[in-house]
């Protein structure tokens, strides 16, 4: 396999799996899916896939400490580690990793530090696929074969086969309701969008110049003024504050002419929520993940979760309970898309930060 860079993404929130997941502590650095951390098991993917090169890591500089703690757990020594001051969304983030890249051709494998991949070797049969076409200098999205009808994610629409399982990206479609989704299933050619990519580093910033001039300059003007030690990254605050925010969707993918699709299955979970937790969790006969501290009598399709006190639980179903030393969530099954909101309620100052970060 060519060399290819790993870019990780380890800036977001994760507040809709709250209260476990944090503002101070976000779910890329909990073990939800495993014993080690979202965040190592993605370092470790990259190297099952062949990925030998040291990664490039974009993450929230309050993080800074518990980010050292656990890349040191597992021996990893980023090639660049860039500490964002605030949130600023995807866009700006690749476009830091681009231009921190050691050449303009060299591929960046940009990955979300808190998915789950069941499937190495199907990951790395994709990235193969993707490679040519990266390298030729289109810009390469993973999407995943959908088995089921999702509100969650967004879907990508495949367009004319460019050549053996890739093809060109027809449209972008936003999360869709219900309704749009089924359709959209028994339709056939569509796929959910990972927020996986594959990038030549100078194919991107030439996009981002086209389709988001100003937000690469602001990018460029915040990383000239960094402070710079080693591998270590900090930008200069009130310039990063400067940077619009956006996604890599939003900025540049909807917009460019040259964007290309590979789709897999490779038991892929963005791990969204706690229903999506429950999805991939190990489930007893009755249908209920339970992890930590759970007596469960007479129970059906539940997920219980503690890190503190023990759950006692008699005759429920379809419910999500989850407990931490001084909080305790109750939801129906299929309401946990709205614990974020839930949390936002909790802490005005970790709701703005969610806003910046996500």
């Amino acid at each position: 396999m060519r060399s290819i860079i790993p870019v990780i993404l380890s800036g977001g929130s994760g507040t809709r799996l709250w209260p476990i997941s944090t503002a101070a502590s976000p779910k890329q650095f909990i073990a939800l899916a495993g014993e080690e951390s979202l965040l190592q098991q993605t370092v470790r993917r990259a190297r099952a896939a062949g990925l030998v090169q040291a990664p490039i890591l974009i993450a929230n500089r309050g993080h800074d400490a518990l980010l050292g703690e656990q890349l040191r757990a597992i021996h990893c020594m980023p090639a660049r580690l860039i500490f964002e001051p605030v949130g600023r969304n995807t866009a700006p983030a690749i476009a830091m990793a681009a231009l921190e890249a050691p050449s303009p051709d060299a591929l960046l494998l940009v990955m979300p530090s808190d998915h789950v991949i069941a499937d190495v070797p199907a990951f790395a049969a994709a990235i193969e696929r993707a490679a040519p076409q990266a390298a030729a200098g289109w810009l390469v999205t993973f999407g995943i074969t959908p088995d089921h009808p999702e509100t969650g994610y967004g879907y990508i629409r495949c367009g004319e086969a460019i050549c053996q399982g890739v093809h060109q990206v027809d449209r972008f479609v936003e999360k869709p309701d219900s309704d749009r989704a089924a359709r959209m299933i028994a339709e056939g050619g569509h796929c959910w969008n990972a927020g996986i990519f594959l990038l030549r580093a100078d194919a991107f910033l030439e996009a981002m110049r086209l389709h988001a001039p100003a937000m690469l300059t602001a990018v460029e003007a915040a990383l000239a003024s960094a402070t710079r030690e080693g591998r270590r990254i900090d930008p200069d605050a009130d310039a990063f504050a400067a940077i619009p925010a956006d996604s890599i969707d939003y900025a540049v993918l909807e917009k460019a002419a040259r964007v290309a699709v590979v789709p897999t299955a490779m038991g892929w979970s963005d791990l969204g929520s706690w229903d999506a937790l429950h999805a991939i969790g190990s489930r007893d006969e009755a249908d209920n993940l339970s992890e930590g501290e759970v007596k469960a009598l007479d129970s059906r399709n539940c997920l219980f979760k503690s890190t503190g006190p023990r759950i006692a639980a008699i005759g429920v179903s379809d419910l999500i309970v989850v407990a931490t030393g001084d909080t305790v969530l109750i939801a129906p099954r299929g309401r946990s898309q709205d614990v974020r909101r839930l949390a936002g309620q909790e802490s005005p100052s970790a709701t703005r930060e969610a806003a910046t970060a996500s």
